[in-house]
């Protein structure tokens, strides 16, 4: 049975921010048949069968988050698509992508089919798995690249598995190339790394744990940017963490090469000191890095070189984060932080309120080759209504996802979601009912 049309709504009082089109007024919003039918005025005739009173809200395309994990399909346990995905809609993202590290992997158009389906089904945001560049993996055999686009792969990746062997990286490239597809690549070699759990610096001689040098990110830089250039193939580098990567990034992408990046929140605001006393839910890979480091990613965030902001949600049981520290998993559940820790870099004077909308909007959009995350006439209605101003305590009762792992656990944030709409129908709204 198909579903009714989505209904006439009316966003009223808002101040809309559309990156895209350098738009930043105070305007109404009209919505129809999940669509932007009108900007300010209504059209003739428009009767709302809703009004969304929008007084002190920002009023701004949906979130598009590039990197959140589901757990569903094999890992259940941990989160399924429906709980995440109903998390990404109250954190005002409606559209994800999701990485092909599931099981089973995201290398057969079934698997993909089955994950858009799920989501589609339950009809909270919009999911967009990553098409694996190689079968199970396994860093080999290329996988069935133009299949995987057609059964609705945007991108391809290699979720956090580097792939050892540069023949089949060069060949994985020049394969994707000819179908036009952006390939996400996670850039570190997997022999310096090996073994590793946090930075190599004082504090993992300090802990007396192995570390991760910083080498162990700009040699697979270095690499993947040799092949994109010799490949003319589009890489976007999936969650830098060093000052010395931005700048190989910012070098290669001023002598035009086809490179974009991105950076996870958590790594704009914590450092390899948040990973002391051996504190289980800052441990995440890639590591946290020095406060250089921070510095040098915020820096690159507001120049532009890096264009996207994500959550890098990797929502975990209990369990997985209570064992010694060598054994625990990684990981941050983020999909709740991201639009927060987005808007506290505007408090903090690295972007500006249009640049971060950008980073969580229309800028993934592009990375994505995706005519989504802008509010132009006839854009699809994805939006979401902000109240800056809130602030809120992240805890259990304010989390929807099913992972209650973060560093940011009790804290206060500020900027709260009061409304998201996904192809014009309401999927959440904040209860006027605030629990701390």
């Amino acid at each position: 049975m198909s579903k009714p049309a989505p209904p006439r709504l009316s966003i009223r009082h808002g101040r809309l921010i559309d990156p895209l089109h350098a738009v930043d007024t105070h305007a109404d919003v009209h919505l129809a048949d999940g669509r932007v039918v009108a900007i300010g005025a209504a059209p003739d005739g428009f009767q709302p069968e809703r009004e969304l009173d929008a007084s002190g809200c920002l009023v701004v395309p949906g979130l598009i988050d590039l990197c959140a994990r589901l757990r569903e399909p094999g890992l259940e346990r941990k989160a399924t698509i429906r709980s995440e995905t109903q998390a990404a809609a109250a954190s005002g993202i409606t559209s994800l992508c999701c990485p092909p590290d599931t099981d089973p992997v995201i290398d057969t158009p079934a698997v993909a089919q089955l994950i858009r389906q799920t989501a589609q089904r339950y009809g909270y945001a919009r999911v967009l798995p990553a098409g694996s560049l190689t079968h199970g993996l396994a860093g080999t055999q290329l996988s069935e690249m133009a299949a995987l686009k057609h059964a609705g792969c945007p991108v391809l990746s290699h979720a956090d598995r580097p792939i050892r062997n540069t023949r089949v990286q060069r060949r994985a490239l020049e394969y994707a190339a000819t179908f036009g597809m952006t390939c996400f690549l996670h850039p570190c070699d997997a022999d310096l790394s090996d073994g590793g759990l946090v930075h190599e610096g004082r504090v993992s001689t300090r802990l007396g744990l192995p570390g991760i040098p910083e080498a162990a990110e700009t040699v697979a830089v270095a690499r993947d940017l040799a092949l994109a250039e010799q490949t003319g193939a589009r890489i976007h580098f999936r969650g830098l963490s060093t000052a010395r990567a931005t700048a190989m990034l910012a070098e290669a992408r001023a002598r035009g090469v086809a490179v974009t990046a991105d950076v996870s929140a958590h790594q704009l605001f914590l450092t390899e000191n948040d990973v002391d006393h051996f504190a289980a839910n800052a441990y995440v890979l890639p590591p946290l890095r020095t406060e250089s480091d921070r510095q040098a990613l915020r820096a690159a965030v507001a120049r532009g070189e890096i264009t996207a902001i994500c959550s890098d949600h990797q929502p975990h049981e209990d369990d997985a984060k209570q064992a010694p520290f060598p054994r625990i998993q990684p990981g941050i559940s983020a999909l709740e932080t991201l639009l927060p820790l987005t808007l506290q870099l505007v408090t903090d004077g690295v972007l500006s309120l249009n640049q971060a909308i950008a980073m969580l909007t229309c800028q993934p959009a592009a990375i994505l080759n995706s005519k989504r995350g802008h509010l132009a006439i006839n854009a699809r209605a994805d939006v979401c209504v902000i109240d800056p101003n809130k602030i809120w305590i992240l805890n259990e009762h304010t989390m929807r996802s099913r992972g209650l792992n973060t560093p940011f656990l009790n804290q206060e944030l500020r900027g709260q979601v009061q409304w998201t709409i996904l192809n014009g129908r309401v999927v959440f709204e904040q209860s006027p009912v605030q629990y701390c």
